[in-house]
């Protein structure tokens, strides 16, 4: 295999393009934007395997199908819900259950061991700002019953075969190392060995180093359609790329191709908000609300706040209701802070499977594999996937990729 073309310049396009650059193939990356311009751009950071886990669990049915049309939900589902949306919604609630997400999770397992050592092979290869050490990571919540699932849940993340470390603490302890946080949060989990970065500095540098061992990186390219002729074809709106083989890694905009390609599962974009606040005092690590969905992520001088997961097309603008509920979420749990002053507020899309399993593999047109699905997971298990792919293009296919094949 000698000219690979990778379509998708996010997280898991340039792991994919790197792994099989030091394979020796020739890569070409196809970007509609601009690299690391979707879902990758202003998501939390969090490179965390032991939060990597099916997105369809007992626990997601408790919120209840009449919050979801809520405006100030953190799970989002418009009113007037598509086909693809009424069939990944009835394949969620079918794979809602403990014994699939045990499997689910026991899948993800071998791939979540590697997500780290992925990262360190890249940096390795002299790409910058890669993952650093949670110091601390900390979990807030109301109180010790809200925060019996998490631990149940990382008890079970433990049980997969994952090393797993975490202390728990009262609020009053926890708030010695964030005393940003409000005094109702009165229960807490400090993360040991978890990691994070800012995705943006990361992906600009594997981006310029990739260029520099001879990728070509094509912005601003859209792909229209893809298939196989004597050899796989990518037809854009600048003109056809023929290669050896093709890699769609194009997030939430998979979906457009599932059916060509025989993806049984459905793909759903799953859009997060985010927006960055200059806080008086900055947290030393990243902080977590479970109970309301919600993230905070020191990078680069700000606070990035993340949270919402909302059901709409990838390519819907900004909604500032959905916004403005992550505002009022976020607000009297960080009471210091002024939320009026915001910057890069943001929405992206994540690429959700309804079995919560990403799609690593061939497809049913020869030549053209598939690379996404990743849900919320994609910034932790994408250099992990990448590299699985790879290896599975040029050699023999590794059993751990069996579960991700995206034509189960």
């Amino acid at each position: 295999m000698k000219r690979v073309v990778v379509v998708g310049g996010g997280i898991v396009g340039l792991s994919t393009a790197w792994f099989l650059r030091q394979k020796g193939a020739e890569v070409t990356v196809l970007e509609r934007k601009e690299v690391g311009s979707g879902a990758s751009w202003g998501n939390a950071g969090w490179v965390s395997p032991a939060f990597s886990v099916p997105l369809a669990e007992p626990a997601a049915l408790k919120l209840g199908v009449s919050t979801f049309f809520s405006r100030t939900s953190p799970v989002s589902v418009p009113l007037r819900a598509d086909v693809n949306l009424l069939q990944f919604l009835a394949g969620f609630v079918r794979n809602c259950r403990a014994d699939v997400w045990e499997a689910g999770l026991r899948a993800l397992s071998p791939l979540n061991v590697q997500a780290l050592a992925a990262y360190r092979e890249i940096e390795r290869g002299g790409v910058m700002h890669g993952p650093a050490r949670m110091d601390p990571g900390l979990i807030f919540a109301p109180d010790t019953q809200r925060l019996a699932s998490l631990e149940h849940e990382l008890a079970a993340v433990r049980g997969s075969g994952q090393e797993v470390d975490f202390d728990v603490l009262s609020g009053d302890e926890a708030r010695k190392l964030a005393p940003m946080v409000a005094a109702g949060m009165k229960a807490a989990v400090r993360l040991n060995d978890q990691y994070y970065l800012d995705p943006r500095p990361f992906i600009q540098s594997l981006a310029a180093r990739l260029s520099d061992l001879g990728v070509v990186i094509e912005e601003g390219v859209s792909v229209l359609d893809v298939d196989s002729e004597a050899s796989p074809v990518v037809r854009t709106d600048d003109g056809p790329r023929s290669a050896d083989a093709v890699v769609m890694a194009n997030g939430a905009w998979l979906a457009g191709f599932r059916k060509k390609l025989g993806v049984r599962q459905v793909v759903q974009a799953g859009r997060g908000y985010s927006f960055s606040v200059k806080p008086a005092t900055m947290p030393d690590g990243p902080l977590y609300f479970p109970s309301h969905r919600v993230v905070a992520t020191p990078m680069d001088g700000s606070l990035r706040v993340s949270g919402m997961m909302e059901f709409r097309h990838p390519d819907a603008p900004l909604d500032r209701r959905r916004l403005e509920a992550v505002v009022r979420t976020i607000q009297p749990l960080l009471p210091s802070i002024d939320f009026s002053q915001r910057s890069e507020e943001w929405v992206g899309s994540r690429p959700c499977t309804a079995d919560g399993l990403p799609l690593i593999g061939q497809s049913k047109i020869p030549g053209v594999y598939v690379a996404g699905g990743y849900g919320m997971w994609g910034l932790t298990l994408g250099p992990a996937g990448g590299r699985l792919l790879a290896d599975q293009m040029t050699g023999a296919p590794d059993p751990v990729a069996a579960p991700f094949n995206p034509l189960r």
